[in-house]
């Protein structure tokens, strides 16, 4: 077998970009799903004791709150199965099960896409929501 020659591919224009070059490559969901992102998890307990970076680990993808970035064309319309209208908008934190949906990372923040009927609850803060 050969080995594979990484100096034949040009990697600049991934590795050079911009912030806001970055941010173009961030999907839009199709269909009735949902883009969310993951929130930032706390480094430390609330009494000052710094968190393992295993115990990071699974706060952040065990978390049952995403923050809703993008919609898709269909999220919520239909209306047999929302007859009271969406149940969130794009910039709500919302409670969702563990591990729900297909798990993404762009330039090291994990994303979610999530079904638009996988949303249980909104909230307006979601520090000290964990899961139990």
């Amino acid at each position: 077998m050969s080995e594979f020659d990484v100096a034949a591919i040009d990697l600049s224009g991934i590795l050079n970009t911009t912030a806001e070059e970055k941010a173009k490559q961030v999907p839009d969901p199709a269909t009735f799903y949902l883009l969310c992102v993951l929130p930032d998890i706390e480094e430390e307990y609330e009494s000052g004791l710094i968190k393992a970076g295993q115990t990071m680990h699974f706060e952040e993808i065990l978390s049952p709150v995403l923050f809703v970035v993008k919609m898709g064309p269909d999220a919520f319309k239909d209306t047999k199965r929302f007859p009271s209208g969406p149940s969130c908008k794009v910039g709500d934190f919302v409670l969702v099960r563990p591990n729900t949906g297909t798990r993404i990372k762009i330039h090291g923040k994990e994303f979610r896409l999530i079904n638009d009927d996988s949303v249980e609850g909104v909230v307006q803060d979601p520090r000290g929501i964990t899961r139990a």
